[in-house]
């Protein structure tokens, strides 16, 4: 459910930003020198208020801006809703996400969300591979450079990054110190934040680990509340058997005929049984002597046979052929 209400969120705010920017553009070709691009729904509409269009085209552009300030309005009425939701279905959750500082329920609710279950990943090292803030060594000598990272979960790493900003944007956070601590030993800006974004995605995993062994703590080892040896699980005692044999032995088969007299020792179930049908035994050829165990026939020599026939009809040997053109013509020498 965090998942679905997260991304609804997501998606809506992808949608504001359009609709923002549309009226950013219409009210920079209204107003001379153009608008801030911080405006909220309120702001451009006392903005559209001043203006008095002269022109037809100007008419149509501050209606068009009226619009575009009615779906502003819309679009934040369905975000406040969907915080709401989203609040109400992490507080459900139980979630200590929400007291690291810069984590909120929108944050809380994608971590969630994409994560599932902490037990997937078997250390830290292994969860900050797949949120895509491990950063990548690319070393050359001497000099030990780290690059930024662009593998893993890109939603979860826009989560951190969101998580880390706030903190550096406050002053008297403990991000912020680790901020300027790492601009001190020489880093960059950038580099800084790399480094706060790990510490902030170390920081969730414990959270989310200290989650799942309380949730393991509240249920005892029938999957039922409770932190005793004994499960309270219905029926799970086998000397307590409450409905009986799950599966019951086989019964009397409903065709089978009761015992003929005389019959005694042999099987109901063979003396209700159809007779046996009687084998016809078919007599396959026998193979010839001239057969070959390949199956291929035993053939005489081509000379021979025609030879053979010959002398059988009476007829003369056949003449031999040349042996070339030349010796046809010239005929038998003598």
């Amino acid at each position: 459910m965090l998942k679905v209400w997260s991304k609804r969120h997501r998606d809506l705010g992808r949608t504001r930003t359009q609709v923002a920017c549309r009226l950013h553009a219409v009210l920079c070709e209204l107003v001379p020198g153009g608008v801030s691009k911080a405006i909220t729904a309120g702001q451009a509409a006392h903005l559209l208020a001043s203006i008095t269009p002269a022109e037809s085209v100007a008419v149509a552009r501050c209606e068009l801006a009226a619009e575009f300030i009615e779906d502003l309005r819309r679009i934040d009425a369905q975000m406040r809703d969907t915080k709401k939701k989203l609040a109400t279905a992490v507080r459900a959750a139980g979630t200590s996400l929400t007291g690291l500082f810069g984590v909120g329920p929108v944050i809380t609710a994608a971590v969630i969300g994409d994560v599932r279950h902490a037990s997937r990943f078997p250390s830290r090292n292994h969860f900050a591979a797949y949120n895509g803030t491990a950063p990548i060594e690319v070393s050359s000598g001497g000099r030990k450079i780290y690059r930024l990272s662009r593998r893993g979960n890109r939603r979860l790493n826009h989560a951190i990054h969101m998580a880390a900003v706030t903190q550096i944007r406050n002053p008297g956070s403990e991000g912020r110190a680790y901020y300027d601590k790492k601009l001190a030993e020489g880093k960059t800006r950038k580099e800084a934040l790399r480094a706060l974004k790990r510490q902030v995605s170390d920081a969730i995993f414990a959270c989310l680990h200290a989650d799942a062994r309380r949730a393991a703590s509240t249920e005892g080892p029938g999957g039922q509340p409770g932190n005793h040896s004994v499960s309270r699980a219905a029926g799970s005692h086998p000397e307590r058997q409450r409905f009986g044999q799950a599966t019951p032995g086989p019964g009397p088969h409903p065709t089978a005929a009761a015992p003929i007299a005389g019959t005694a020792g042999r099987s109901s179930i063979a003396a209700t049984s159809p007779p046996a049908k009687q084998q016809i035994q078919v007599e396959r050829p026998q193979p010839r002597e001239d057969v070959r165990p390949a199956g291929a026939a035993r053939r005489r020599p081509y000379s021979t046979t025609r030879k053979a026939g010959s002398e059988r009809s009476g007829a003369p040997p056949p003449r031999p052929k040349a042996t070339s053109r030349a010796a046809r013509k010239t005929g038998p020498t003598s």
